[in-house]
């Protein structure tokens, strides 16, 4: 690869690559992240590599194989450029198909398209789908148009302008302005002024500084910042590298959790694409900037994605949080000033730097800017990842673009922020996405995930699962923090097999005062969320579950009873073959009964039952 010298030779680089490229000429852009790799992408990739050579076409058509566009609930996703036509649920066995008739004949293979389930209205383009057409994707939008691993990919589309502009144009307190004037506001949970940041570490006395991107994202069913650094790490780079600049950094780490091998794949092939273009390391673009990175993994410890735990293990220590008397970005790495943004924060920033802070303002609430990247999880119709201006409301999120509840059950409500986060009822659905109101409602914007919630989960089962989560995450430093969660969690599970009392709830709430005021780290003070956000919503469950013993979801199995209607019964005999306890047997008069002695409440009978017949009764019928 040719080093870059100077913003001359990227422009003409840039002009270089783009006149190389046919706009007329097939191509055909493959899902290749995580999710659609779990659902067999790389076989699709190889039947399109084999099927082209076979058909001696491989100077006709280019393969590609990109990042997650989001719909992973529709995957492999495959599109054909350059009409954007947009196939889901692609499997090896199409491919022949898709070549012979949309690559060489223009014609749609109409099994692959997707299709209003209401209306049955097909959609050809990705902004037809009801699920792309009410987001606004600003950053992971080219994940479908870049192969992560081809940084040519990313010039083409105007990468590393906004560094250059910044290079050769601004002056690092400019640069800290623009971010500032621009309100962007950190996307790692905690929503602190992103530019203020910049500003107290560039203020800081002492040398060397650093910067770092955290991509230790721990929250279950949150995958936002892999997706981005999986499909675009470049984008994250540019972000990191103008950081770096503003502050006076020369060095810099990507701290990325051992779970993403993927990640740190395309990332590390991204830094070093990145020095041999001369965008990375000694003399920048022959601006006499200095500046490179490292890649350190992450042990899989979730309380290291806390700021002073992920520092600390960046030093080789025990990766636990310390107090933090001194905010890390005067005082963080080594003892020196750091500034820590998540992905998608830094990821912002080469567009704040390209279209101006007043263009990002425009978009959002008062106290929030910009848009937000969602992992849209749970009980919903179309999971994946959605970005959508912050402002949105949680229903139009889940009914517009998540397509609704699945299995036509009904809403309960929403648990945002990951475990840390609270449970908003289903009756605040039109509540507007952004710090502040989540907040309001005993919950958190976290990372980004959103799980939805029916009717058949139950709240304490649910509040005690992220406890139970956070009380093995919990470095267990400190006692309000270690202590607390265990008696929350033994509180919780009295609760949920029917020994509760009904002192519990005020001791959940004692216990959770105790651990917002004296917890280390914000895991303790934010670990009670999902304990009162419930208590506060779903108070009755919790009354249930302690006076009468009855579990209103039918979930808790200590309170669950399965028994055969016999009016119903047809002796189709699928129950007793498979109950592992043998605890189904064939009355005198033919129909089965469940001995109740021998029952797990494990609720297999219940799932193989014919759906036609329903003859096993689930229910909680609390005291005798």
């Amino acid at each position: 690869m040719v080093r870059l010298r100077s913003i001359e030779q990227l422009q003409e680089l840039r002009s270089e690559i783009q006149s190389k490229r046919d706009a007329a000429k097939p191509l055909v852009a493959i899902c290749a992240g995580t999710g659609c790799l779990a659902l067999g992408a790389r076989s699709v990739v190889k039947a399109f590599q084999d099927y082209i050579q076979e058909k001696d076409l491989e100077d006709q058509v280019e393969i590609k194989e990109t990042g997650c566009p989001g719909f992973c609930e529709k995957g492999t996703l495959v599109v054909i450029y350059p009409k954007g036509i947009y196939y889901i649920g692609v499997h090896q066995e199409d491919v022949p198909e898709i070549v012979e008739k949309t690559i060489l004949k223009g014609d749609l293979v109409d099994r692959l398209l997707y299709r209003d389930p209401e209306t049955g209205e097909r959609a050809v383009l990705e902004n037809d789908i009801p699920f792309y057409k009410h987001q606004m994707r600003h950053l992971i939008g080219k994940n479908i148009k870049i192969d992560p691993k081809n940084i040519d990919d990313y010039l083409a589309l105007g990468g590393y302008s906004a560094l250059a502009r910044v290079l050769f144009g601004m002056s690092p307190d400019e640069v800290i302005d623009e971010v500032k004037r621009s309100e962007l506001r950190g996307r790692g949970g905690g929503g602190f002024p992103t530019g203020r940041k910049w500003e107290s570490a560039r203020k800081a006395p002492g040398e060397p500084k650093y910067v770092i991107v955290n991509c230790d994202e721990g929250d279950p069913g949150a995958f936002m910042d892999r997706a981005l650094m999986e499909g675009n790490p470049h984008s994250v780079l540019e972000g990191l590298i103008i950081a770096a600049y503003a502050i006076g950094s020369h060095s810099g780490f990507v701290y990325v959790r051992m779970e993403y091998p993927l990640a740190v794949e395309n990332a590390a092939l991204a830094l070093r694409q990145a020095r041999e273009r001369g965008l990375l390391g000694e003399n920048i673009l022959g601006t006499g900037f200095d500046f490179d990175v490292t890649i350190h993994r992450g042990a899989g410890s979730f309380v290291s994605g806390e700021s002073t735990a992920l520092m600390n293990a960046l030093e080789g220590r025990v990766g636990e949080p310390r107090p933090k008397y001194v905010h890390t970005s005067e005082k963080g790495l080594w003892g020196q000033p750091t500034v820590l943004n998540n992905v998608e924060t830094f990821a912002n920033v080469p567009l704040i730097i390209n279209q101006g802070a007043e263009r990002f303002r425009s978009i959002g609430t008062e106290r929030s800017k910009g848009t937000k990247i969602f992992s849209l999880v749970g009980r919903v119709n179309n999971t994946g990842l959605v970005e959508v201006p912050m402002g949105m409301s949680l229903a139009d999120i889940i009914y517009k673009i998540g397509g609704g509840i699945s299995g036509k059950k009904g809403l309960k409500g929403v648990q945002t922020g990951g475990p840390s986060g609270g449970i908003i009822p289903a009756q605040s659905l039109d509540t507007p996405v952004d710090f502040d109101e989540l907040a309001r409602l005993g919950s958190m914007m976290g990372s980004g995930s959103i799980i939805v919630i029916d009717e058949d989960t139950c709240a304490v089962d649910l509040a005690r699962y992220f406890v139970d989560f956070l009380c093995s995450e919990s470095c267990g430093k400190c006692l309000p923090c270690r202590e607390g969660l265990k008696r929350m969690r033994e509180i919780l599970d009295a609760i949920k097999s029917g020994q509760g009392k009904k002192s519990d709830i005020q001791t959940l709430q004692d216990i959770a005062e105790l651990m917002k005021e004296a917890s280390l780290c914000a895991l303790g003070r934010t670990a009670v969320n999902p304990v009162l956000s419930t208590i506060r919503h779903f108070r009755e469950e919790y009354d249930a579950h302690i006076e009468e013993r009855r579990c209103p979801a039918l979930s808790c199995k200590s309170l669950v009873k399965y028994s055969i209607d016999p009016g119903i019964c047809i002796a189709c005999d699928l129950c007793q073959e498979n109950c592992p306890q043998g605890a189904i047997y064939k009355s005198g008069e033919g129909f089965q009964v469940i001995d109740q002695s021998k029952c797990i409440r494990c609720g297999i009978c219940f799932e193989i039952c014919p759906k036609k017949v329903r003859a096993i009764v689930k229910e909680s019928p609390g005291r005798a």
